[in-house]
């Protein structure tokens, strides 16, 4: 595998910038067009700017346009599946899925038609697809949720709340041992972490420790390289100390961090280890050098007892598109008691994704919980509004949210409920929202110190409102990034952050005010944060920050 040189990376941004000049890099391009000073620096840093994370490799196969997908094909309608609307279909979809699983792959075909669902979907193995004739020509009508096909699922941090809130759904991305290992503790009652290394955290081993390196590095020396090879999938593990120089580190270091009260914000404290998934692309016995395909996160310290670690297989190459889901019509719950009425859930999913996929009438749209490096492209929730929209949670890095919508509401809010928008939280990273349209919601930073993420070339009718525990900590860590947004009710609450997330970029936003949820800094003093080109619609270049950022890889 190659990697970008300086070189090639500031060719990559004359390019860019001469396209921006030139008028070529999009088709309705107004006359007056400018590149802010913090692209011209990110292009000569690109892995390590202080404000502007690297997210050019992000979503699956490192953010590749073309996903792989089996020639095996199994046609659910062989298996039982009647496509009449009546008929429950589920069983004889998960049939045909387990039977493409067996053969080692393939795409399962659902024909045009109603298919009723009185059960969930679950895609267990690796290099699956559940494809549809089109979101258009494909349905799914689920009449059942997840309260009542598995059980109540309460919160394990206490409290009367249901975790189907934000955790599982109707058609379900996740490995057969992982599954049955969660749904069997649900149903225990004994409320499980939802991610790589098992319900009690413990489902992990050492394959090497970790030499110190800083953050953007491609590369690190490791201890003992016989256990890793070229193409394994492996955990780097990062503790915190009794400081929490870790988790200062996270919200960018210095005397802000360092002042922060961290012991008491139990919630956030139970999220670390950081735990971040990646693909070896090289190794190199002799020099014990491990070569990954993306830069490294954060610093490796010596005080973070870095390692490399295993986890609980994971499901890879796998994903669902061409179809619609669509829940009976029930009025949304009371925040954080929702039933299960989920749309498209990946966990511990590697390299997965959702393609031309819409969800209707859902408690909860497309859910990323310890899923990392997937891709959601062409998705859309619909009907009679959502609590989380789109989630992201548990650890879930590298992923990529590309030409999504969330539509306006079909019915008014009931008392008592929350929306949401597209969430973020538990220490997540390094994912992406581009290219959107969201006529209802937010950009939902939802505690648990969330950091390095980046929404770039987003419309959005600022009136949802951001969540979160005061127990799990900051609103944003370091290195949040908002490139070229259009508020269209001006509303400045979690898009101008400026004033509100250290080493933060704001660039390219038209002109916003406060009202309604107002908030306040986590952290004192300076925030080393950066606006650029506010004030704008639609004058800066590059408009979209993660194109931008694949096309400096070349």
């Amino acid at each position: 595998m190659a990697y970008p040189s300086r070189r090639g990376v500031l060719g990559g941004a004359i390019a860019v910038a001469a396209a921006a000049a030139s008028g070529t890099a999009h088709a309705s391009a107004p006359r007056r067009t400018r590149t802010p000073t913090l692209w011209r620096e990110f292009a000569a840093t690109p892995y390590t700017h202080p404000q502007i994370p690297y997210v050019g490799r992000a979503g699956a196969d490192a953010g590749a346009r073309r996903l792989p997908r089996s020639k095996r094909i199994l046609d659910a309608s062989h298996y039982g599946a009647s496509p009449d609307g009546t008929t429950d279909a589920a069983p004889a979809i998960n049939r045909a899925l387990a039977e493409a699983g067996r053969q080692g792959g393939g795409t399962v075909v659902l024909r045009p038609g109603t298919y009723r669902l009185d059960g969930l979907i679950h895609i267990a193995h690796d290099h699956v697809t559940l494809r549809g004739a089109g979101s258009g020509r494909t349905t799914l009508l689920a009449t059942k949720n997840l309260t009542e096909l598995i059980g109540p699922y309460g919160s394990r941090y206490g409290g009367d709340k249901s975790s189907w809130s934000w955790a599982g759904g109707l058609i379900w991305l996740c490995p057969q041992d992982r599954w049955d290992s969660l749904t069997a503790a649900v149903k225990a009652g004994d409320w499980p972490f939802e991610g790589w290394t098992g319900n009690k955290r413990d489902a992990w081993e050492t394959l090497t420790t970790v030499r110190p390196a800083p953050r953007g590095s491609w590369s690190v020396t490791v201890a003992d390289a016989s256990r890793v090879r070229k193409d394994d999938l492996v955990l780097l593990r990062l503790s915190d100390d009794s400081d929490h120089t870790l988790l200062e580190h996270m919200a960018g270091d210095g005397p802000g961090p360092e002042a922060y009260t961290w012991d008491d914000k139990t919630k956030l404290t139970s999220y670390v280890p950081y735990e971040w998934p990646v693909r070896i692309a090289a190794v190199d016995p002799g020099k014990r050098r491990v070569t990954f395909e993306r830069p490294l996160p954060l610093d490796v310290r010596p005080a973070w007892d870095p390692r490399l670690t295993t986890h609980v297989t994971a499901l890879t190459g796998s994903g669902v598109e061409g179809l619609t889901l669509e829940a009976v019509e029930t009025p949304q719950s009371p925040h954080l008691l929702d039933k299960g009425y989920n749309g498209v859930t990946f966990q511990c999913a590697y390299d997965c994704w959702a393609d031309d996929v819409v969800v209707r009438h859902v408690d909860n749209g497309f859910g990323l919980v310890a899923a990392s490096a997937c891709t959601l492209r062409r998705t859309r929730v619909a009907g009679r509004g959502s609590h989380h929209p789109y989630f992201c949670r548990e650890g879930s890095h590298d992923n990529l949210i590309d030409d999504f919508r969330i539509d306006a509401r079909t019915t008014p809010a009931p008392p008592g409920t929350q929306l949401h928008g597209i969430n973020v939280e538990g220490l997540s990273s390094y994912n992406v929202w581009s290219c959107g349209h969201m006529e209802m919601g937010t950009f939902d930073s939802h505690r648990g110190m969330p950091f390095a993420n980046v929404r770039t070339d987003i419309t959005v009718e600022n009136n949802g409102r951001h969540g979160g525990d005061a127990s799990a900590g900051p609103l944003f860590g370091a290195r949040f990034t908002h490139w070229n947004i259009r508020v269209t009710n001006d509303r400045a609450g979690l898009m101008k952050i400026d004033g509100l997330a250290p080493y933060s970029a704001t660039v390219g936003l038209n002109t916003v005010r406060e009202f309604d949820q107002i908030d306040v800094p986590d952290f004192t003093g300076d925030l080393h944060a950066r606006l650029e080109l506010y004030g704008t619609t639609g004058e800066v270049r590059p408009r979209n920050l993660y194109e931008a950022q694949r096309a400096l890889r070349r």
